[in-house]
């Protein structure tokens, strides 16, 4: 099961993954995803994956998309703490070339 919760904050929207991520779950999550750009319209959407404890490929297709959307609005998305497996994904996947990827300690600071 997949929640997806977000704060929004001074032109920055923070979506929360929360549980697993995989091909059964990445279209009702983009979808959530969809809702709150087209609700808040940031400039900046951060992607925290502090709670994913999975997640499949289709995460960086998730990822991707939402990097193409807000670079069609002129904005920023990327990714903050993501747990372990979930960053296996994503330095397997080398998306980190496209979308910035921030490690705990970046996004502490």
């Amino acid at each position: 099961m997949m929640n997806v919760l977000s704060a929004y904050r001074e032109g920055r929207l923070t979506v929360y993954l929360h549980g697993e991520l995989d091909h059964h779950e990445v279209r009702q999550s983009m979808s959530a995803i969809d809702r709150l750009l087209d609700e808040y319209l940031p400039r900046d959407c951060v992607l925290d994956l502090t709670d994913l404890k999975f997640m499949d490929s289709s995460g960086i297709a998730l990822i991707l998309k939402l990097h193409r959307r807000m670079q069609e609005r002129g904005g920023r998305a990327w990714v903050e703490n993501a747990a372990q497996q979930p960053m296996r994904v994503i330095d397997a996947s080398g998306i980190e070339r496209l979308v910035r990827i921030a490690s705990r300690e970046e996004a502490k600071a």
